[in-house]
């Protein structure tokens, strides 16, 4: 059995957060969550709760203390202001790790994301391919990967995940949107034919990749790796089960891509539409990532494919609806407003 060991997750209250503090504790190990949000779970009582901002060193050092790993996965999203999204995810990981250092940690495993890849124009994408980020969030990412490579040369064990879009359990945000429309008998529009490849992750996966981060030897885990799905089919496929799931027999609708894309890129920047750039940059494009190192250097085995990850997460929605209902928000712990969609979903 492996050594107990004391855990700082910061973001610990987010939708990854939540699910890795349940996979460390069922595991006997203990839990840190820093987070500027309240940790609202049954398992606040088993855990240690510092409410606090990663910009904020003394947050961060008040957290740090007697920490083993820690796991970084907090980080402002795309919608988030651009002074917000720098300030926490450039400062504030540097904050972290700064302090993780520091403290002797033994090791950092850093949540990034594969939207350092950008708009690519290729596939397969390996951890060795160019970095291009698109929007404020993209770019904040990779200065934060910049950020652990540094202390990675100063001797840190500082492990960089980048996981593919990841859903499962309290997953809402922008995917609250198509399960809010298929609950409600409705079909689903994308832009194109949705005949593009794109792969997603599962959260007890993302979190089953950092543990062997955590727990393998340190030289060996010392690395950069993609984390997704391995079984994956394409946008269309993938959507149209959870609509099948759904039981009301309806269909995505492809729209005709020039024009789908001109109007997402006007409506989100007149702040109707929670569809952001990269998101609408990339979803009619092919997005996977190649996950044969995490494979090979991890032993990295999914178990859940692209289906069977929407469908999971769109059973705890269905099961925990009431409990969100009426609420939006910024995070991945709320549904996004759908602003003009929420009239456009009439029609369909």
């Amino acid at each position: 059995m492996t050594e107990s060991k004391t855990y700082l997750i910061t973001g610990g209250a987010g939708f990854l957060g939540i699910n890795l503090t349940r996979y460390l504790l069922a595991r006997g190990h203990k839990v840190v969550s820093l987070d500027i949000a309240s940790f609202d779970y049954p398992e606040r009582g088993q855990i240690t709760e510092i409410t606090g901002d990663i910009r904020n060193r003394a947050d961060v050092d008040k957290a740090m203390q007697g920490v083993d790993i820690v796991v970084h996965t907090a980080a402002a999203l795309p919608l988030y202001s651009e002074a917000d999204i720098i300030s926490t995810d450039i400062d504030g990981t540097r904050n972290v790790i700064d302090s993780a250092y520091k403290h002797n940690v033994q090791r950092f495993i850093h949540i990034s994301s594969t939207a350092v890849y950008g708009v690519p124009d290729h596939h397969p994408l390996l951890e060795t391919d160019k970095l291009d980020g698109v929007g404020p969030y993209g770019k904040a990412k990779i200065a934060a990967e910049e950020v652990c490579l540094e202390y990675r040369q100063k001797g840190m064990c500082a492990v960089i995940i980048r996981p593919k879009s990841f859903i499962g359990p309290e997953r809402l945000g922008i995917f609250a949107m198509l399960y809010d429309w298929a609950k409600d008998g409705k079909g689903f529009p994308i832009p194109g034919k949705g005949d593009n490849l794109y792969q997603y992750l599962d959260v007890e996966d993302l979190c089953e990749s950092i543990y062997l981060s955590c727990t393998l030897d340190r030289d060996r885990v010392n690395d950069t790796f993609n984390i997704g799905a391995k079984e994956f089919g394409t946008v269309k496929q993938d959507f149209q089960a959870v609509l099948d799931h759904a039981g009301f027999g309806k269909k995505i609708v492809s729209i005709p891509i020039a024009p789908a894309l001109f109007a997402l890129k006007l409506l989100n920047q007149l702040g109707l539409s929670p569809v952001y750039a990269w998101a609408y940059g990339t979803v009619t494009k092919e997005s996977f990532v190649s996950i044969e190192k995490a494979e090979r250097v991890l032993g990295y085995k999914p178990r859940y494919s692209n289906k069977q990850a929407l469908i999971r997460n769109f059973e705890w929605y269905m099961a925990n609806v009431s409990k969100f209902s009426g609420q939006t928000g910024v995070s991945h712990r709320v549904p996004w407003s759908q602003g003009i969609w929420s009239i456009a979903k009439m029609f369909f």
